[in-house]
């Protein structure tokens, strides 16, 4: 075990990725992190690596600034403020100036973070470098439909995520699967009349289950050199509100266009730090269509841990000790939160199947040296409750993994991955 005063972690959230960020330290360093979240969640509330700190007010900036300093005051080493939340990052970027004194913000400026985090820009960029990206057209809330150059079903989101926060109408959701024009200009409609008149982001869909998502995560330095690029076929995705899109399950490996295409799109950037890619295969083609940039590490960041990428040594090589983890080629597992017969019942693929029982399984939460009666339970029976949320939310794949473009994806405000 490392120096205890090494670092001290204050991550901001309090998910599966909070925690993970949380285990990543401790596996690395040692050391006991600061969770700061609205309300007390199970993830961190049962854990001994961490101390958790309730303030229902996080989300006001400034709040949010005196409490990183207030911690920094008493830390027994040098603070480094972490999220895996979207609007968290730009609220850190935002206030850098108020926090650099006491604390290490590892995140782009304002202007780059504008420059991913608009849906729009994103997709501009795409096109620019000839990165894979669903034909995309832009409408803005209350604007009609008019000609629009895509088959339908599409896919519609919003394309500035702090004013769709701002507002609400019945069936708002982050992202929408559209089935026709009708459900298109009823869609714009409401938003604009909720106050939403900011640009809609249309895409064509592209076909496919769960089985043909893909995640990437790449890290560059403060010089924007790439230092280490990892991803995996995601077999599994969550399906209820709360959590739409998030990785149930990863089988890390390499993907030879999705790394080229991710690391291309970063370098052309300058991007520093984390960037977390949500990538889909078209199953006509083969091609990786990139989705989005999270400015951040995911939700399921534990899948890097487990390879042998832990985050926090490349924050800790990048700002605090110098020292670079080692080049080596990273470990394939199969990262999980369900149990294994209920990935047995959705994975259709013999060759995946048979890597899945050749891997080695590792899951976020289960950690030897975080171990208490309550929390093994808790861990236990959120893992089986998984059963009944896939039951509810999510239909049986089809074989060969595609399933039928018109049916429809449940559509509702998720947490970030």
């Amino acid at each position: 075990m490392r120096n205890l005063a090494a670092v001290h972690p204050v991550i901001l959230g309090g998910d599966a990725g909070a925690y993970s960020l949380a285990r990543a330290f401790h596996e690395g360093y040692g050391v006991r992190s600061t969770v700061v979240s609205i309300r007390p969640t199970p993830n961190v509330a049962y854990s001994n690596i961490i101390r958790n700190v309730v303030e229902p007010r996080l989300d006001d900036p400034a709040v949010m600034v005196e409490l990183i300093r207030r911690i920094a005051a008493t830390a027994p080493g040098p603070v480094i403020a972490l999220t895996c939340v979207d609007w968290y990052v730009r609220a850190l970027a935002e206030h850098r100036a108020e926090l650099e004194d006491v604390a290490v913000v590892p995140y782009p400026s304002v202007d780059l973070l504008d420059r991913v985090m608009d849906k729009q820009r994103f997709s501009e960029l795409c096109q620019e470098i000839g990165v894979p990206h669903p034909r995309t057209e832009v409408r803005d809330g209350g604007e009609p439909v008019g000609d629009l150059d895509l088959f339908f079903p599409v896919i519609a989101k919003p394309g500035d995520n702090t004013a769709w926060h701002q507002v609400s109408f019945p069936g708002k959701a982050k992202v929408h699967l559209v089935r026709d024009r009708g459900e298109l200009a009823e869609l714009l409609k409401a938003a604009g009349d909720a106050g939403y008149r900011r640009p809609m982001i249309i895409q064509e869909y592209v076909p496919g289950d769960d089985s043909q998502m893909r995640i990437m995560t790449t890290y560059s330095d403060r010089e924007g050199a790439v230092r280490m690029a990892w991803g995996g076929h995601v077999l599994l995705e969550e399906h209820t509100p709360g959590t739409l899109g998030n990785p149930a399950a990863i089988l890390t490996g390499r993907l030879a266009q999705v790394e080229e295409d991710a690391r291309r799109l970063v370098e052309h950037l300058g991007w520093t730090g984390f960037a977390n890619f949500d990538v889909k295969v078209d199953p006509r083609t083969g091609v990786g269509h990139f989705f989005e940039l999270n400015p951040r590490t995911g939700r399921s960041n534990y899948y890097l841990t487990a390879s042998g990428l832990n985050p926090a040594a490349y924050w800790m090589g990048d700002f605090l000790t110098g020292h670079w983890p080692d080049a080596a080629e990273p470990l394939e597992v199969l990262y999980r939160i369900v149990p294994g017969f209920l990935l047995d019942k959705y994975v259709n693929d013999e060759s995946v199947r048979d890597a899945v029982r050749r891997a080695t399984v590792v899951h976020p939460l289960k950690y030897r040296r975080d171990l208490s009666p309550r929390r093994d339970a808790w861990v236990r029976i959120a893992e089986l409750n998984q059963v009944r949320k896939f039951a509810q939310y999510h239909p049986l794949q089809e074989p060969g993994g595609v399933r039928g473009i018109g049916e429809p994806l449940p559509s509702s405000d998720r947490d970030v991955a």
